[in-house]
């Protein structure tokens, strides 16, 4: 059995960053990554708008990637298992693995990342209603086929939900000559970020149409159209105003999955609402020496951000096997009026500052954002604009905390 202080699950941006992180403080780390290389989904997005935060310039996705894989491949200490698939890990830490050029690998990991990513939504996650013809992809596969293999998925093309996959795809796929003829979101607002919606629908005209779902797909061997109605304030589809829109292709952007089932038949506590583990603000798990970061804690829509909770999870992780992680009291983290969740969970008292990261439920103009601990305020943040797409966040002092923090918005 190998051992090494940490054992990262998972080479995208977060798994890369938390590698990183732990270097910096002396850990020897494994990285374990299923795929042939490491980056992740950035190796597929090659549209630009990556590293503005945390580079303070703007790359493509696989240059924002190639930048943290310079540092892991050239960092001795980081041994690197491509092709590596996980098959469990348990809560003593140990972690096994299968790849074909190391065969069956079992490690004994002094603390555990987890940073597995995301997964999309499928037609049968949502029960897309008809037949099962050709040419119906999620958002990232469409990508994936287009910008690495280099195939075109469809010449007339709906897209249903507007995330931002989709949104991006709508001008990927306009750019290499396909026709889109509409993206349909059910709810009444954009689950993208603003800029998307003008970079990748306004400036090419692409109709946006808010309350409206597909209802039911046509054809037989290939996708011949699809049938989109708009819905009620109950989420249902009002069929007596559904239209029928001829194209060869359906693409969704229905929302993202974490890919959390290494966790099935563990104690670590999960979050009803992110799909990922309830964390403190080091991002460790309620295990005690396993922490998780990114798109498997939950989903973010910057990459930067990912990388600077991944950092810290890395750092955290090796500070536990040393001993050196701080441990006080923790207090819970609640949403409430106008915040759908809220994350870090749980926050220890003490000294210092955290930052909470929240999301709004719906789209809110001129709010102000409260924290409170124990009934009293110790925060107030006003904001122009909040949007369920972006994510926001908020920054405390540790050393007003008392009791249980609440987070909401108000007028």
């Amino acid at each position: 059995m190998k051992k090494f202080d940490v054992v990262i699950i998972g080479g995208g941006p977060a798994g890369m960053a938390a590698a990183l992180g732990a270097r910096e403080e002396g850990a020897t780390v494994a990285l374990l990554e299923r795929d042939d290389r490491l980056g992740g989904i950035l190796n597929q997005c090659i549209h630009n708008g990556f590293g503005l935060h945390y580079f303070g310039e703007e790359l493509t996705g696989p240059e924002y990637a190639k930048r943290f894989r310079d540092k892991v491949l050239s960092d001795q200490n980081i041994h690197v298992f491509l092709e590596a698939m996980v098959l469990s890990l348990t809560e003593q830490k140990v972690v096994r693995a299968i790849s074909p050029t190391e065969g069956l690998i079992e490690i004994q990991a002094g603390s555990v990342v987890l940073a597995m990513g995301c997964r999309e939504r499928s037609a049968g996650a949502i029960a897309l209603a008809g037949t099962r013809p050709a040419g119906i992809y999620t958002a990232g596969m469409a990508q994936r086929l287009c910008n690495v293999e280099g195939y075109l998925v469809g010449k007339e093309v709906v897209i249903l939900g507007s995330g931002d996959i989709g949104l991006i795809m709508a001008r990927r796929m306009t750019s290499e000559g396909a026709k889109v003829k509409l993206v349909a979101e059910i709810m009444p607002f954009s689950s993208g970020l603003k800029r998307n919606i003008v970079q990748c629908l306004n400036d090419y005209d692409i109709p946006l149409r808010y309350s409206t779902t597909v209802t039911r797909v046509t054809g037989k061997e290939r996708l011949t159209g699809v049938y989109v109605a708009p819905v009620d304030e109950k989420m249902q589809p009002v069929l007596e105003q559904e239209e029928y829109i001829p194209c060869d292709t359906l693409l969704l952007s229905v929302g993202l999955i974490p890919e959390n089932d290494l966790l099935t038949g563990t104690s670590v506590e999960m979050s009803r609402v992110t799909s990922g583990a309830v964390v403190d603000e080091y991002r460790q798990t309620s295990a005690e020496g396993i922490f998780s970061a990114g798109n498997v804690l939950h989903v973010h829509d910057l990459v930067d951000n990912v990388s600077e909770e991944a950092y810290i999870a890395g750092r955290s992780a090796a500070k536990y096997v040393k001993g050196e992680l701080p441990f006080s009291v923790t207090v819970s983290v609640t949403p409430a009026s106008g915040v759908r969740y809220a994350l870090p969970q749980k926050v220890h008292t003490g000294e210092g500052k955290v930052k909470l990261y929240f999301r709004v439920d719906k789209v809110y103009r001129g709010r102000t954002v409260v924290v409170t601990s124990a009934g009293e305020v110790i925060k107030r943040k006003k904001t122009l604009v909040m949007a369920p797409g972006e994510m926001q966040n908020i920054e405390i002092d540790k050393s007003l905390i008392k009791g249980d923090v609440c987070i909401y918005t108000e007028e």
